[in-house]
């Protein structure tokens, strides 16, 4: 996906390159626009005039950026998978060193929540519209979230190597459950109710109390 460019912070000397720089800023509002729509309204429900309109752009201009309807969609479904990934990648990345391997996964488990459920239309319209969408419009995405699935699979087998996690316990299926419980709340999670933090801290206590080996 082609990122959006700067004027301010890298100007353009051309023509050319200044209409780049717009078309490349319009695409991406197209996009985040999408990603807005679609996370609400869902598969079926989501039209071109109302992610258009959420753009303030003419419905003609997104067919300048992406053939179909369905091509829209599809970039949106894997820039949701994507971008939730980079973002658990570089949290994990910014800790110190000594950083225990349990540690690293209560680390992701807050980057992953807070991504989908504060940050990103994407990631939220990715996992609300994963079983909405034909399955031809999935494979991007579902390529994307095999990468993402071998993070989880590596941060649960170091701890595991580190004699963190119960002996007996079951990678596979931990993983599944887990990532599950986390994206399942993009559906039902209500910030009148119950805040983030508290949804992190009960999500991270799963690992800590079900997964985990008792602390001495």
């Amino acid at each position: 996906m082609a990122n959006p460019v700067d004027d301010a912070a890298a100007p353009t000397k051309t023509l050319a390159g200044r209409t780049a720089s717009k078309s490349a800023r319009t695409r991406e509002r197209i996009l985040d626009s999408a990603a807005h729509v679609l996370s609400r309204k869902g598969y079926a429900g989501t039209r071109l005039v109302d992610v258009a309109a959420h753009a303030n752009l003419q419905a003609p201009t997104i067919y300048y950026h992406f053939a179909s309807r369905d091509e829209l969609i599809e970039e949106v479904m894997w820039v949701g998978a994507a971008r939730v990934h980079l973002h658990v990648v570089d949290e994990l990345a910014a800790l110190p060193a000594e950083t225990t391997p349990l540690d690293r996964i209560l680390t992701a488990v807050e980057a992953h929540l807070r991504y989908e459920l504060l940050i990103s239309d994407y990631t939220t319209a990715s996992i609300r519209n994963a079983n909405q969408v034909p399955e031809g419009l999935r494979a991007k995405a579902a390529a994307e979230e095999a990468v993402y699935a071998k993070l989880w699979r590596d941060l649960l087998n170091d701890a595991m190597d580190a004699g963190q996690l119960r002996p007996d316990l079951d990678i596979s299926v931990s993983r599944l459950l887990l990532l599950g419980a986390m994206n399942w709340a993009a559906e039902w999670w209500n910030p009148r109710h119950r805040t983030l933090e508290d949804l992190i801290g009960a999500t991270q206590d799963m690992v800590r109390y079900g997964m985990a080996l008792p602390q001495r």
